[in-house]
């Protein structure tokens, strides 16, 4: 069995050699039962420390890939085919397929960690992550998303994007949090920024109410009540003609089928009391839409 040893690598000698024998044994390079070189050859041939080669084999006997027979050797443990060790066999037994055709290619092991280091990079992604510091946007822009295009939404802060958050994900953020994104997200990752659409464009080609008609404005996140009763002022609807419900605080709903009209987002849709006529109002452009569903379309798995 031939082994790679790099002494100047950040990953113990003991770690290389305990990871190859196992990789050795689940690849059947090594059989049940065959007898592994001595502490002492293994020294010699690659040049490290005996200590480094006997810790190996203790690990090894610890975790029941090899078993010490006194006055014979170190051999490696007989098993039961379907038993595995560490819940993972199936995986060292495809990792250790590729690293026996690399050797057959004669790759050098510094070559393979790059090649892996790059593809594992390249992975596409397979969800949207929604970057938002407020929690009911994030909800509200996570819902429209995954109505949208079918994929898998995640979300979380800025403060949280940590490299195992943003592993196989594209990041999503809404154009106002665009400089804070570039400014957060580590150098060479790529996000999405959203233009949102206008309440005004949301309502295009919907009969105006009655002048006297009581038009219902509901939201969990305060924003979309702020923004919707701004415009919907400045479209030319009277102040008194609208009833602003923050979702939030108990009894929302009461006297809500009395309006004429609700208007409400993507996530509150589905709790707007029955015999209520719903109008939802979605935060995302159109355009932004489609960019996100171009990505699904291109990139995703």
């Amino acid at each position: 069995m031939r082994l790679w040893l790099s002494k100047s690598s950040e990953v113990p000698l003991r770690e290389q050699l305990v990871t190859q024998i196992i990789l050795g044994v689940v690849s059947n390079d090594l059989k049940a039962n065959e007898r592994l070189p001595s502490t002492r050859e293994l020294a010699r041939r690659y040049k490290i420390h005996a200590n480094t080669v006997s810790a190996a084999f203790r690990e090894l006997t610890r975790l029941g890939w090899v078993e010490l027979r006194k006055g014979s050797g170190v051999y490696v443990k007989p098993r039961a085919a379907e038993q595995s060790f560490d819940g993972s066999l199936q995986l060292d037994q495809l990792i250790s397929k590729f690293f026996k055709s690399a050797r057959k290619q004669q790759f050098s092991l510094a070559a393979i960690q790059i090649g892996l280091r790059r593809w594992l990079t390249l992975q596409p992604p397979d969800h949207f992550l929604v970057i938002e510091p407020d929690a009911e946007l994030r909800l509200i822009l996570s819902t429209e998303i995954e109505k949208a295009t079918g994929a898998r939404v995640a979300q979380t802060d800025f403060g949280e994007c940590s490299a195992e958050v943003l592993a196989g994900a594209v990041p999503v953020v809404m154009y106002s949090q665009a400089d804070r994104a570039r400014a957060s997200l580590p150098v060479g990752v790529d996000f999405v920024a959203l233009h949102s659409q206008s309440v005004p464009g949301s309502m295009q080609g919907e009969k105006s109410p009655s002048a006297d008609a009581l038009i219902g404005v509901v939201s969990r996140w305060p924003e979309f009540l702020r923004r919707a009763r701004t415009i919907l002022i400045a479209a030319g609807l009277h102040a008194d003609a609208l009833s602003v419900r923050d979702a939030r605080a108990a009894g929302w709903q009461k006297g809500l089928r009395s309006t004429a009209l609700v208007i409400t987002d993507s996530q509150m849709a589905n709790e707007i009391p029955d015999g209520c006529v719903v109008r939802v109002v979605p935060l995302i452009s159109e355009a932004s839409i489609a960019e996100l569903r171009e990505y699904v379309g291109l990139f995703f798995k």
